[in-house]
C-alpha cells in the first residue's frame, strides 16, 4: 500500500537500485525517495528508471526524510555520517552496510539511537533476498515496521534480538550465495571432465540448485529427510555423499563459515575505531 514515506538513500549502488525498484510506486511515491550519490551518472540512471529525485551531494532533503538509508561502503560510512550529523534529528537511520556496528553509527550521530542495522544478500538484486535485522532501543513500533516494509521490498526479512547475531547472519545468508555459486562452480567443471558440454554442465548445476532449493522450501519435512529420500545405500548419490564424507566437506563448510563469522566481527571492531 502506497503512502507519504518519505525516504533519502545515501549511496546509489547495485542493492540501494534494488530496494527503490522494489519501494518506489509501491510503498511511497517515486518523488519520495531521493537519492545521494557523487556517481552523477548512476543518479541520472536511477532518475531516468524510477523517477526519484537525486543530488551529488547530501542536502536539506535528508532533514526532511523519515527514513535515511545508509547504502555506502563500509570503509567510507564514518566521513559519510560525519556530513549526515547536522541533517539527522528524529529519523530512523538504515544502515545496509557489513561490519558497520550501530553503537558506532550512534557514536558519530552523536548519541543517535533510532539505528536498524541490517545484513541484506545478493538475491534480493532480483527480489529473491533474505535480510537479517536489528533494531537499536530508540526504534519506534512506527519505524521498525517501515524498516521491514523497505526490505520486504526486496525479499523476506529475520529480526534478531541480538545485535553480535547480525555477524551469524552476515556468514550464512550474507556470504551464502557465494558458498552456492562456488558449489555449482564445482558442478559444472565436473559435468564438462566427464564428457559434458559447458553449456549442458551449466543448464543441469543450476537447475538442481533451483529446483532443489524450491523443493525444500515448500516441503514441510526436514532438510535431512529431502536428503535421504534422494540417496538409496549403494547407489550413485550414497557413493557421492560419502565421498564428500570422508573428504570432511560438510566439517570444511562449519569451519568457513565461522571464519566468516569472525571476519564480519573483526571488522566491526576495525571500522568503529575512531
Amino acid at each position: 500500500m502506497q503512502n507519504n514515506l518519505k525516504i533519502t538513500f545515501v549511496g546509489g549502488g547495485n542493492m540501494a537500485a534494488a530496494l527503490i525498484g522494489g519501494l518506489a510506486g509501491k510503498l511511497t511515491a517515486a518523488n519520495n525517495i531521493h537519492v545521494i550519490d557523487i556517481n552523477t551518472d548512476a543518479l541520472t540512471k536511477l532518475q531516468q528508471q524510477f523517477g526519484v529525485t537525486t543530488s551529488a551531494q547530501i542536502d536539506a532533503a535528508v532533514a526532511a526524510s523519515d527514513v535515511i538509508v545508509l547504502a555506502v561502503k563500509p570503509q567510507q560510512m564514518k566521513d559519510v555520517v560525519a556530513q549526515l550529523l547536522p541533517h539527522v534529528k528524529a529519523q530512523l537511520v538504515l544502515s545496509i552496510a557489513a561490519g558497520i556496528r550501530a553503537i558506532d553509527l550512534s557514536r558519530w550521530l552523536g548519541g543517535h539511537n533510532a539505528i536498524v542495522r541490517t545484513m541484506p544478500n545478493t538475491p534480493a538484486l532480483i527480489g529473491k533476498g533474505i535480510t537479517g535485522m536489528v533494531a537499536s532501543a530508540g526504534v519506534s513500533k512506527e519505524q521498525r515496521a517501515a524498516a521491514d516494509a523497505i526490505m520486504c521490498a526486496v525479499g523476506q526479512t529475520v529480526w534478531l534480538d541480538d545485535e553480535k547475531l547480525i555477524d551469524s547472519v552476515t556468514a550464512v545468508s550474507g556470504s551464502g550465495p557465494a558458498y552456492v555459486f562456488y558449489f555449482i562452480e564445482a558442478m559444472q567443471q565436473a559435468a564438462q571432465e566427464m564428457g559434458l558440454t559447458a553449456e549442458q554442465g551449466n543448464a543441469l548445476a543450476i537447475s538442481t540448485f533451483v529446483g532443489s532449493a524450491q523443493l525444500a522450501a515448500q516441503s514441510p519435512d526436514p532438510i535431512a529427510v529431502l536428503r535421504e529420500r534422494v540417496t538409496s545405500k549403494g547407489g550413485t548419490t550414497y557413493a557421492a555423499l560419502t565421498s564428500m564424507e570422508e573428504s570432511g566437506i560438510k566439517q570444511s563448510i562449519i569451519t568457513a563459515m565461522k571464519a566468516a563469522a569472525a571476519r564480519g566481527q573483526a571488522l566491526g571492531e576495525e571500522f568503529g575505531r575512531d
